[in-house]
This record gives structure tokens, C-alpha cells and sequence, in this order.
């Protein structure tokens, strides 16, 4: 069926009907909502048994429904059985599969990262190769997510035909049960610092982030790191769990308000704390998101944490899955959440959009005060006490990870260099000559928000002025793109800790990564220096 003529005409009649279905009947809409429905079913109905070709009314329902979903936030969605178990998955953190991250890009399944002795490590899978054929199945003849083929029982096992550097090669793969740790790493980083790794809020990460912390303590750590750079977030009540191990029972960490009144709530900490006095910097960067954005906000606002990195994502939004008939659910924003001072870190307005439709972001900030009277503000993000620069994101760096030149710059990387050990690797001012490269021969492409409206200028006032005018405009976007070569240079600090990254978990998986990290990573040295010295650390909670 035309994709034009689905999204166009039928989804303005589901995006009514559907939507107010999900938020609850009011009764004051009770005739508008009952009007809708019979529209659409009217309309379903007589679309199915006239149109001119055959269609699948299963295709043009979830079409219908995730084109409607797009039209709120990113959060809201429809999910399907298997994105049932996939949303069971992140959250209990324990699956059936190979144990490594496998994800779809347009046209090709990637191995993104094998975990340490699975399955798929066993079977001798690394990050780059490209999966052609999972059993007899081609993934190019596989219209959904080829990936969810490599998931099923235990001690099951499944063949993998993938290529590697222009070579196909086949292996079998011995399915296995999978745990998904929270806390995938600690580690004393120097005689009094303990650092822990919280990667994702699931159910565990509490109890893990617990079982570290005393654990360093009887190591004898008496300061604590607590790195949530890259966490994406999970469940609400881990993030106040985890906050609960530094403050008291009785703390208010969040409140959320909705329009449904029984989604208003208070969320206080239930437990005894671990520990209210050993001295904690937490560290974000702008892939933390939700639940972590909780913690350091809680924590910033409490004045129980200096918080150091880069600005996070801003999510201050909370999500609940509502079940559905069939198996299916729909995860809906019911409420935004705001930390202990009264700020909500969200973003992004998905609510007030621009011409484009695009979410508008928030640039009025507001003040709020912290306990002990210091500023911090709302609406992007937390902001941290100390900033690095090497953990801040900027849109080349984006677009390079975004557009896999970083990933695939690190699979060429490790074919043709041998490590042996983590202490040995350096990455010197050469190898991002390399990069700059191998950037500049790659189908890399990046467009500014300067050069799109240049572009959409040229095409309004051609007419108008002429060929002077796009001589003009043609010089001024050759200059623009000789900018984004430039910023290879200016933006190196930033992409090559991103470069190095990729590189080390390549030969070393995630231990060595952040065993490398102990040793290089300025986010963590620039931590471990403020803690040593407790005169400072204490003024930036002042």
C-alpha cells in the first residue's frame, strides 16, 4: 500500500482515536472520543474490503499507531510481543542468546561488542563483523530485526555466517543463559578511592552498586567514584535506591507531577544508608540519562556529591508500560519528574515544536538552590560542578559515532595493530593523522544547521537574484565544509578519547577499558586529585 497515503490520511483519524484511548476517557470528551472511534473503525473497515490492491491490516495498524506515537516524545510507544520481552529484558538484566551486542544498521547487522567469555566470544565473534546468515535465514531477506533470531533456549545453538574483512566465514554458536550486570566493574584506583561503573538502572543495580561499595570500603576506601557516564537510565526505584546508599532514610529525592492525580507522588528514601559521610564524585557525560540524571541530581541538590564531566541528556520525563490486549503494551510518559530543589532537568519540549516539527530545546534556564544554598539550574540537563572538556559532546563527534566512522576506524585499527597488553597502548598524534584520513576517503557525511539553511536560501532566492547570488552562497558552503575538516583538529580531545575507547575495548573487552581508564582517563584522574585533597572537595559543596 502507499506509505504516503497511509501516513497522511489514516493516521490523523487513529492519532485522535488512539491517543485519548491511551490517556484515559474524560467524560467531558466522552462524545468526542466515541465519535473518533466510530470514524475509525468506519473508515478501517471500509478501507480494508474496497482498497484497490490487498492489504494486511496488521502492517497498516502498527504503521498507524508508531506514526501517531512520533507525533509526542520519543518515549511514548507501542510494544509489540517482542518488544514486551525486550523492555523485560533491560529490566531484569537476564535473557537467553550469545552474549553480545548485535544491532541493525539500515542495510547490515553489526556485532557491536561481544561480552567477555560468551557464547559469541567462544565462537569467536568480534566487534565489525558483519552477520549475513543466522542459520539458514538471510538477514538481507528478513524484514524485521534479524538480531532477535540469535536469542532462544538454553543450549540451543545456531549457525553464524558473517563477513570479516571482505572474507564469509561461518561459526556455531552455543546458546547460554546471559546476566546483564549493572555494575560491571570496580576497582580501587589508588590506595583510598574506590571507582564503580553503574552502566544501567536494572533490577540489580542497587544491590550490585551496594555489594561494591562495601566491598571497597573493606579494601579500605574511604572516597568513592561512581561513574555513570554512557548509563542510559532504567527504573525509577534503583535510581532511588542507589541514591538511598549515600543519604538517609526519609530524603526526598523525586517528585512527579501529571495531569492523572494518582501519578502524583513523592518518592523518599525507605532504607539506612551504606554511608552519609564518605566524600563521592560522581561522574555524567551526555549519554546519561533518566535514572542517572536522578542520582546526580539528588545527590548535586543534596549536597552530597560534587558531580563532574559534561552536561547530561536532560530526560525528566517518567514512563509507565500499560498493558494492552494481546500481549502488547504501551509504555506512556505519565508525568515529569523533578529532583530534590524543585528543578526539572528535561531538555527538549516535545510539547511546543518548531515549523519543522522538531522539538523545540530548552534555553531558558531557572535557578534553584541546592541545601547548602549553592546554584543550579533546570531545563538541559545537570550541569556538572566541574566540567571536562574531553567528556563534552559537540555534533562532529556525534555524527562521526552516529554514522559508525569511529567504529569502523577501530575494527580497521585492530587488524592491522598487535597489544598485547593494555599498558602498552597509546594513541599517538599519528594515528588521528590516520583517522583524519580515513575520515576524508569515507562516505562520512555531515550536514550543519548553517549549511541547511544556506541550502534551503539558495533554492527561495535563486529566482530572485541569480547566479551572483549562488556564487555566493556556493563560496560560503565550500568554506563551511573546509570548517568541518578543521574540526577534525579543534575537536580532537573529544573524539579521541571516543577513538581510544572503541580501540581498547576491541582488544580487551570492558575490563581493560576501564582498567585503562584508572590510568588515562582525565574525567577519573581530575576525580581522584579533588577527593585527595578534602579542603577543596568540600568547597565545591560550600
Amino acid at each position: 500500500m502507499n506509505r504516503l497515503f497511509k501516513k497522511k490520511i489514516l493516521i490523523p483519524l487513529i492519532a485522535v482515536t488512539f491517543l485519548v484511548i491511551g490517556s484515559g476517557f474524560v467524560k467531558s470528551d466522552f462524545f468526542e472520543i466515541a465519535k473518533q472511534i466510530e470514524i475509525f473503525t468506519t473508515l478501517f473497515k471500509e478501507l480494508n474490503m474496497n482498497y484497490v490492491d490487498e492489504t494486511n491490516p496488521g502492517e497498516l495498524m502498527d504503521t498507524a499507531i508508531k506514526n501517531m506515537l512520533n507525533d509526542l516524545d520519543p518515549y511514548t510507544k507501542f510494544l509489540n510481543e517482542q518488544d514486551v520481552e525486550t523492555y523485560r529484558i533491560n529490566n531484569t538484566g537476564e535473557y537467553s542468546g550469545i552474549g553480545a551486542v548485535v544491532r541493525s544498521y539500515d542495510d547490515r547487522l553489526l556485532v557491536i561488542e561481544p561480552y567477555k567469555d560468551s557464547p559469541a566470544d567462544k565462537a569467536g565473534l568480534k566487534a565489525g563483523d558483519e552477520v549475513i546468515k543466522i542459520g539458514n535465514i538471510k538477514v538481507s531477506d528478513f524484514d524485521d530485526n534479524a538480531s532477535e533470531l540469535l536469542k532462544g533456549a538454553n543450549n540451543t545453538s545456531v549457525d553464524v555466517t558473517f563477513k570479516r574483512q571482505g572474507k564469509i566465514q561461518t561459526t556455531t554458536v552455543a546458546r547460554s543463559s546471559i546476566e546483564i550486570d549493572a555494575v560491571p566493574y570496580y576497582k580501587m584506583a589508588d590506595e583510598k578511592t574506590g571507582y564503580i561503573v553503574l552502566s544501567k538502572f536494572n533490577s540489580k543495580a542497587s544491590s550490585q552498586t551496594k555489594a561494591a561499595l562495601l566491598d571497597l570500603k573493606g579494601q579500605g576506601a574511604e572516597k568513592i567514584i561512581l561513574d555513570l557516564r554512557g548509563n542510559p537510565g532504567g527504573l525509577l526505584s534503583e535510581a532511588i535506591n542507589v541514591t538511598n546508599l549515600f543519604v538517609p532514610k526519609g530524603e526526598l529525592i523525586v517528585t512527579t507531577k501529571s495531569k492523572v492525580k494518582k501519578f502524583n507522588q513523592q518518592y523518599k528514601t525507605k532504607n539506612k544508608a551504606t554511608d552519609t559521610e564518605i566524600p563521592v564524585v560522581v561522574l555524567i557525560d551526555g549519554s546519561s540519562a533518566s535514572a542517572s540524571e536522578i542520582v546526580s541530581g539528588s545527590l548535586q541538590d543534596l549536597d552530597r556529591a560534587v558531580v563532574l564531566g559534561a552536561r547530561s541528556f536532560g530526560k525528566g520525563l517518567v514512563q509507565r508500560p500499560m498493558k494492552l490486549t494481546y500481549g502488547t503494551q504501551l509504555k506512556v510518559t505519565i508525568s515529569r519528574y523533578y529532583t530534590p530543589s524543585g528543578r526539572c532537568i528535561q531538555s527538549l519540549d516535545y510539547w511546543n515544536r518548531d515549523e519543522e516539527g522538531h522539538a523545540v530545546k530548552n534555553t531558558n534556564f531557572k535557578n534553584f538552590k541546592t541545601r547548602n544554598g549553592r546554584n543550579v539550574q533546570d531545563g538541559g540537563g545537570v550541569l556538572p560542578d566541574i566540567e571536562i572538556d574531553a567528556v563534552k559532546a559537540n555534533d562532529m563527534t556525534k555524527a562521526l559515532m552516529n554514522n559508525l566512522i569511529v567504529f569502523d576506524y577501530a575494527t580497521q585499527y585492530y587488524y592491522q595493530n598487535q597489544i598485547k597488553n593494555v599498558a602498552e597502548f597509546k594513541f599517538t598524534d599519528s594515528d588521528y593523522a590516520n583517522f583524519k584520513s580515513f575520515v576524508s576517503t569515507s562516505s562520512f557525511s555531515f550536514e550543519t544547521d548553517t549549511e541547511k539553511t544556506l541550502k534551503e536560501a539558495l533554492v527561495k532566492d535563486e529566482a530572485i537574484f541569480g547566479n551572483s547570488l549562488k556564487d555566493d552562497y556556493s563560496k560560503l558552503l565550500a568554506q563551511i565544509q573546509q570548517g568541518k575538516i578543521t574540526a577534525l583538529a579543534k575537536h580532537q580531545k573529544e573524539i579521541q578519547k571516543k577513538l581510544e575507547d572503541e580501540i581498547v575495548k576491541r582488544y580487551f573487552y570492558r575490563d581493560g577499558l576501564y582498567d585503562y581508564y584508572l590510568q588515562n582517563d582525565q574525567a577519573i584522574l581530575v576525580a581522584i586529585s579533588l577527593l585527595a585533597d578534602n579542603v577543596k572537595y568540600a568547597g565545591y559543596l560550600k
